[in-house]
C-alpha cells in the first residue's frame, strides 16, 4: 500500500498549507505508473473550525473527500501528544464505493480523555491501494475549565392558537409540531454559561434544503427564515443569556417576537429580508433551529426541531 501522509499542521489558528511526503509501505517497480490519490478539501475540526473538543461532549468534524478509484475507508485517530498514551478512533464504513462525497460527522469526545494536546489523524483508505493521512494537532478540554459553556436550558415554541411545545436541557424534541397560515409563532429560549460577546438566531429551514447551520457564520439567509436575532456583549460575568428581557413590573424590556406563518418578510435587523425564492413559504416539513456562537470564545452550540408547515 502507498501512504501520502502530511505533516503535523500548527493549531487551527488560520490557513494550514500541508507539506506532502511520500513514503511506500511496498516496493514498487520503476517506470511503473502512480496510482491516483485521494484528496481531502474543507476540513473543519470542531465547533466553528476552532481545533477544540470539550470532554464528555459532541465534536464536529467535516469534510470533503475525492478517491483516487473508490473510497474505501474513512477514519480519524485522536493520540496523546507530551507523554499522553489515550488514544481513540472513529471508523465510517458507509461511504464505500464512493468517488466522492461529504463526510459531515459528530461524535462523542470520552469523559475518560485527559485535558490536553493531541493529534488528530484523518485517514481516507482508497480502493486502489493508496491511503492519505493529515494530521492536524486539536486541544481537548475539560468543561469545567472553560472559560463559557453555552448549554440550551429551555425553549419554547408557542403559536396564537394555544399551542405550547418546548425543548428542555435534555434536548428532547416535542412531536407533531404544525403551524398553519396565518398562525402567530412565538419563541423564547434561554442559553446559559455564557459572557462577553454572542449572537442567537432563531431561523426556520426546509428540511428538504439539507441546510443546517451550526454556527452563526454558516448560516445561509437565502435559505433561512429569520424569527429572531439577538445578541450580547461586554458581558463581564457568567450569566443565562435570553431572547425575552422582562422588566420585573409585569412588562417586558425585550417583548417575544412574532413571526405570522405566510409573512411576505422575516424578522431579521436591521433589514427584513423578503421571504421568496428557495426559502419562499410552502407546505412541507422544516426545522425550527437555534443556532448561538460566542465570538469571543469561538464556542457554538446548535439545535433543531422539527415542525410541519400547512398553508
Amino acid at each position: 500500500m502507498k501512504t501520502y501522509k502530511y505533516l503535523r499542521a500548527a493549531p487551527l489558528l488560520g490557513p494550514i498549507i500541508a507539506i506532502a511526503l511520500l513514503f511506500n509501505a511496498c516496493d514498487q517497480d520503476d517506470g511503473q505508473a502512480a496510482l491516483p490519490l485521494p484528496s481531502m478539501a474543507n476540513i473543519e475540526i470542531g465547533s466553528g473550525n476552532n481545533g477544540k473538543g470539550i470532554i464528555g461532549r459532541d465534536f464536529h468534524f467535516d469534510m470533503d473527500v475525492v478517491a483516487g478509484e473508490l473510497i474505501d475507508t474513512v477514519l480519524v485517530k485522536i493520540q496523546g501528544l507530551d507523554g499522553n498514551n489515550w488514544n481513540l478512533e472513529v471508523r465510517w464504513d458507509e461511504f464505500r464505493g464512493m468517488k466522492n462525497t461529504n463526510v459531515h460527522k459528530h461524535f462523542d469526545i470520552p469523559g475518560d480523555a485527559p485535558e490536553g494536546r493531541y493529534d488528530f489523524i484523518i485517514v481516507v483508505i482508497d480502493r486502489n491501494g493508496t491511503q492519505l493521512e493529515e494530521i492536524r494537532e486539536i486541544e481537548l478540554i475539560n468543561p469545567a475549565n472553560l472559560p463559557v459553556s453555552p448549554l440550551l436550558y429551555l425553549w419554547t415554541l408557542d403559536t396564537d392558537q394555544g399551542d405550547r411545545h418546548y425543548v428542555n436541557e435534555l434536548l428532547v424534541n416535542p412531536e407533531g409540531v404544525e403551524l398553519s397560515k396565518d398562525e402567530i409563532l412565538t419563541s423564547m429560549i434561554q442559553i446559559k454559561n455564557v459572557k462577553d460577546d454572542g449572537q442567537l438566531y432563531l431561523i426556520l429551514v426546509k428540511k428538504d434544503s439539507g441546510h443546517l447551520p451550526e454556527t452563526v457564520g454558516d448560516i445561509d439567509f437565502s435559505k433561512a427564515i429569520v424569527y429572531d436575532m439577538y445578541g450580547h456583549a461586554d458581558e463581564q460575568a457568567v450569566y443565562t443569556f435570553g431572547n425575552v428581557l422582562f422588566d420585573g413590573e409585569g412588562g417586558y424590556d425585550r417583548a417575544v417576537p412574532e413571526l405570522a406563518i405566510g409573512a411576505p418578510f422575516d424578522n431579521n435587523s436591521p433589514e427584513p429580508n423578503p421571504i421568496t425564492g428557495e426559502k419562499a413559504w410552502e407546505t412541507g416539513d422544516y426545522y425550527f433551529g437555534a443556532v448561538y456562537t460566542n465570538s469571543t470564545h469561538n464556542l457554538s452550540i446548535h439545535h433543531y426541531m422539527e415542525v410541519k408547515v400547512v398553508l
